[in-house]
């Protein structure tokens, strides 16, 4: 089986002109960055390749453009913090994806790093179109594939442009990202508890049957476990739930039987008549229709706790309420720190990953520590599902 090629510190990138595709997708608020997480990962790759007097150029995205030019999707405030972090050496270039921008690019220093552009703005991105990720490849020496995140995608700075740059290879945080979830997969340490949230069981009914087959518990939470109440024959009064998933269930139950694999879920929850006002705890059969289930109890939560000190090896995917709200975020807030706690001190491999999960440790004021904190999303998901992600297998 073909492997794929992963940067090293051997390969010369002296006077080299290396292109990397990152995920610089943050979140904003009052259009000011909110988490920045995305951006002080890589930043220690950038100053490396700079020192190494290579010219970096960087393609990323922000949102979905659908290849328009909309004001708000620029990159621009990416660029003002890259440049308050690294310094003057960071550029950055709105211009067309042509000769003449090729022609720029050619005049900058070794040792500089330019920011493109919101790569999406461009439908041939999208479309994974051949000529435009040829003219992409003639901006570089090199092409460096940092953004895992991204990589379930088959667009053209992801998949087509490792096709025409002979020298391509996978970077560190990918690399990273690759091998902490392998842990899960290949490399594990049993047992294995995993706390699954969200809102839809049809989109993690996948990861949740190939997980099935190696984890010894899996735990779900959040909105997720609000269809397994009803499935059980408990109201649940206003909480989001997803319909027809009888069929669904019962099939999570039927593999978790075959495999030997305990499937948990809350035993009472903290309720309210809205997302605002402070909640109540109750027990699951004793939710009324006006009612919406926002968080875990305290039960669950020392249920929880204790599956997590059994544990050698958590896989984290999914808050478990409403965190957003102080109110409900003690779910959330506590399992955090409990994984932190443990994998401090050694006593526990720890993956967390998710948009929301990330976002919801970063409300969290007290530092915390994981074996590995992914904020690959889909294609972390993906990832455990099973699946074979294009912008990796280009690269092998």
């Amino acid at each position: 089986m073909k492997k794929i090629k992963f940067f090293s510190t051997d390969i010369n990138v002296r006077e080299k002109t290396i292109l990397i595709r990152l995920d610089l997708n943050v979140p904003f608020n009052d259009k000011k960055i909110s988490d920045t997480t995305r951006i002080d990962f890589v930043l220690p790759f950038l100053k490396k390749l700079s020192s190494g007097k290579a010219k970096v150029v960087i393609l990323s995205h922000l949102g979905r453009p659908n290849g328009k030019k909309i004001k708000e999707m620029s990159l621009f405030p990416i660029f003002q913090y890259l440049k308050k972090k690294i310094g003057e050496i960071v550029f950055f270039l709105d211009d067309e994806i042509n000769i003449n921008l090729k022609n720029k690019i050619s005049n900058f220093k070794y040792g500089d790093i330019i920011l493109l552009e919101n790569i999406r703005y461009y439908r041939e991105e999208i479309d994974n179109d051949e000529s435009f990720a040829k003219e992409l490849a003639s901006f570089g020496d090199i092409y460096i594939n940092d953004a895992f995140s991204c990589s379930h995608r088959k667009q053209a700075s992801i998949h087509q442009i490792a096709k025409q740059i002979k020298n391509c290879y996978a970077g560190p945080l990918l690399k990273k990202e690759l091998t902490s979830i392998n842990m899960i997969i290949k490399d594990r340490k049993e047992p294995i508890t995993c706390i699954l949230g969200g809102s839809k069981i049809s989109t993690k009914i996948k990861i949740i049957n190939n997980l099935i087959k190696i984890v010894q518990n899996i735990y779900l939470v959040g909105a997720m476990a609000n269809n397994f109440f009803i499935y059980q024959g408990y109201s649940v009064g206003k909480s989001l739930i997803e319909k027809n998933t009888k069929q669904l269930i019962e099939e999570i139950y039927s593999n978790a039987q075959r495999f030997n694999c305990k499937i948990f879920v809350p035993i009472d929850c903290i309720v309210s008549k809205n997302f605002t006002e402070i909640g109540n705890k109750k027990n699951i059969n004793e939710i009324d229709d006006k009612e919406i289930i926002l968080d875990v109890g305290p039960k669950t939560l020392d249920d929880l706790v204790k599956k997590i000190e059994s544990s050698k090896t958590i896989l984290w995917n999914g808050p478990a309420g409403y965190f957003e709200n102080d109110f409900f975020a003690k779910g959330t807030n506590s399992i955090a720190k409990k994984i932190s706690s443990l994998t401090t001190q050694g006593k526990i491999l720890s993956v967390v990953g998710g948009g929301d999960t990330v976002s919801a440790i970063n409300n969290i004021s007290s530092e915390l520590k994981f074996t590995h904190l992914s904020t690959a999303g889909g294609a972390f998901l993906e990832f455990l599902e099973g699946k074979d992600l294009p912008g990796l297998d280009v690269l092998k």
